[in-house]
C-alpha cells in the first residue's frame, strides 16, 4: 500500500510539468526566427492587438469570492458554461508583439496576463429530467427547451465572432492534469497567437488541478466526468452553418477526455448514416504527450476507425517523458505519448500513416521533465504551427521533418531552420 502511495506522490510531482508555472509568451518558434514567416497580413485587423479575447467552455464550478470576480476551481458542475476572457500580452503595441514573436536567438519573451472572465451562456444542468410514456423514455419538454435555448445562445455567440473576425475555423485546446483555469487559457493564447490568429480560440477546461497525494487520480476521474460536456460542445460547434473546420490540440490526460468524446460522436454519426468528418467538421487533431493506454487506443480508437473523422492526426512522442513513464508503471501498460518502436511494429506505423493518416513524431533532446514540451519547445511549436497553418503532411517542403528508419518522424531541436520554408506566398493563397 505504501509503495502505491509513494508512486502516486512521485507521479504527482512529475505531472506538475502539465501545469504552466507562469503565464508568459512561450519562446518564439524556430519558424519565426530572423523576422520571417509570422503571417501579419493574414491576421484579421480586428485581432491585431495585445488584448485579444479568448473563449472558454467549462464544467468547472464557479466559485464566489469577496470582490465579485468570477473564479473557477476544481469543483464539478453539471451545468456547462460558455464564457469569454481577455488576455494581455506584455508588449507596447501590436508591432512590438510581432517583433517579440519574430526575433533572433535572444528570444525576447513577453508577459501574458489572463484577465477577468465573464460567462456568456450557462446551460441547464444535466442529466435533464425524463419521463416514460408507452415504454419510451423522453426528456421533460420544459427542461429540453431550456437546454436547447442555451445551445442556440452558444451558437449565436460563435456566429457573432465569425462575423466580427471573418475566421471560420475554431482552434480548441484541452489541457491535462494539474492545470487550473488561467493556465489553460494562457496555453491556448500561446498556441493561437503563434498559429497566426486565423481561428476562433476556445479552451475546453475541465475540473483538473486537484491537490494532494492522490491528485492525479482525482483529476483522471474529473476528466471522465467531463466527457459528456465535451461531446455536447463539439456537437454545438459542428451544427453552426458558417463554421468550416474544427482543429483540436489536446495534451496529456486531456487527450483521453477529448478522444473519448470524439469516439462517441463518431459512433453516433455512423449510426445516423452520416460520414463523421462531414457531420463533425473536424480538421487536424494533435495529441501531445498523450496519457493514453496504447492497448486502449488500439481497441477503442483504432478499431473504431476514429481517424476517419480527421484530415490528419499528429501524435508527438517523447520516449524519455518521465511523467508518462511512471504512469505506465502504475497502470502496467505503455502510454501513447512515450511509445517506442519496439512497442509498435514498423508495419503498423506504415499502415497508420498511409491508410489512417496518423503520424508519429518523435521529439528529440527534450529538457526538464519532458512532458510539457509542446508549448515551450521552439521546434515542437514550429511543427504544430506548420500543421495547423498549412494542413501539410510531414516530410514535404512545408513540414520538412526527417523520416527515421523505424518509421517515426524525427523532430530535431533546431527544426526547421535547416530547411526553413517560406510561407509568404502560401499565406496569400486561398486554402
Amino acid at each position: 500500500m505504501w509503495r502505491i502511495i509513494t508512486g502516486a506522490a512521485v507521479l504527482m510531482l512529475l505531472l506538475a510539468g502539465c501545469a504552466v508555472r507562469d503565464v508568459a509568451l512561450a519562446p518564439p518558434p524556430n519558424l519565426y526566427l530572423e523576422g520571417r514567416n509570422y503571417p501579419v497580413e493574414r491576421v484579421p485587423p480586428v485581432l491585431r492587438n495585445v488584448t485579444p479575447r479568448m473563449f472558454y467552455v467549462t464544467d468547472r464550478a464557479p466559485e464566489a469570492v469577496g470582490s465579485g470576480t468570477l473564479v473557477y476551481g476544481t469543483g464539478r458542475s453539471n451545468s456547462m458554461a460558455l464564457g469569454v476572457v481577455q488576455v494581455r500580452f506584455g508588449a507596447e503595441d501590436w508591432d512590438d508583439l510581432v517583433t517579440r514573436t519574430s526575433v533572433d536567438s535572444g528570444r525576447r519573451m513577453s508577459r501574458l496576463d489572463v484577465q477577468q472572465a465573464a460567462e456568456l451562456v450557462r446551460f441547464a444542468p444535466v442529466p435533464l429530467p425524463t419521463r416514460r410514456t408507452d415504454g419510451a423514455l423522453s426528456f421533460e419538454p420544459e427542461a429540453l427547451r431550456s437546454y436547447a435555448a442555451g445551445g442556440r445562445a452558444f451558437q449565436e455567440v460563435i456566429r457573432s465572432e465569425i462575423s466580427r473576425t471573418g475566421n471560420r475555423r475554431v482552434l480548441i485546446f484541452t489541457h491535462g492534469v494539474r492545470n487550473d483555469f488561467d493556465r489553460a487559457v494562457a496555453t491556448l493564447a500561446n498556441l493561437w497567437h503563434f498559429e497566426g490568429r486565423d481561428s476562433i480560440p476556445i479552451a475546453f477546461t475541465w475540473p483538473a488541478g486537484n491537490s494532494g497525494v492522490l491528485s492525479y487520480f482525482r483529476d483522471r476521474e474529473a476528466g471522465d466526468f467531463s466527457v459528456y460536456h465535451a461531446k455536447e460542445f463539439l456537437r454545438l460547434l459542428a451544427e453552426i452553418p458558417e463554421l468550416e473546420d474544427i482543429d483540436i490540440v489536446a495534451h496529456s490526460r486531456g487527450t483521453d477526455v477529448m478522444s473519448t468524446a470524439l469516439r462517441e460522436s463518431i459512433i453516433y454519426h455512423r449510426g445516423r448514416g452520416v460520414h463523421p468528418k462531414t457531420a463533425m467538421k473536424t480538421g487536424t487533431l494533435i495529441l501531445a504527450a498523450a496519457d493514453l493506454d496504447i492497448g486502449v487506443v488500439e481497441q477503442r480508437l483504432q478499431a473504431e476507425r476514429v481517424s476517419e473523422a480527421f484530415e490528419q492526426i499528429n501524435v508527438y512522442v517523447n520516449p524519455s517523458d518521465g511523467a508518462l513513464r511512471l504512469s505506465s508503471i502504475l497502470a502496467n501498460a505503455p502510454r501513447l505519448g512515450s511509445v517506442t518502436p519496439d512497442q509498435v511494429f514498423r508495419e503498423d506505423i506504415e499502415r497508420l500513416k498511409k491508410s489512417e493518416l496518423v503520424h508519429f513524431i518523435r521529439v528529440e533532446q527534450v529538457r526538464g521533465r519532458g512532458h510539457s514540451y509542446f508549448r515551450d519547445n521552439p521546434a515542437v511549436l514550429s511543427d504544430i504551427v506548420l500543421a495547423l497553418r498549412t494542413r501539410a503532411f510531414p516530410g514535404g517542403t512545408l513540414r520538412p521533418l526527417d523520416l527515421a528508419e523505424d518509421g517515426f518522424w524525427q523532430l530535431h531541436p533546431n527544426y526547421p531552420l535547416e530547411r526553413l520554408p517560406d510561407l509568404r506566398g502560401f499565406d496569400r493563397e486561398e486554402r
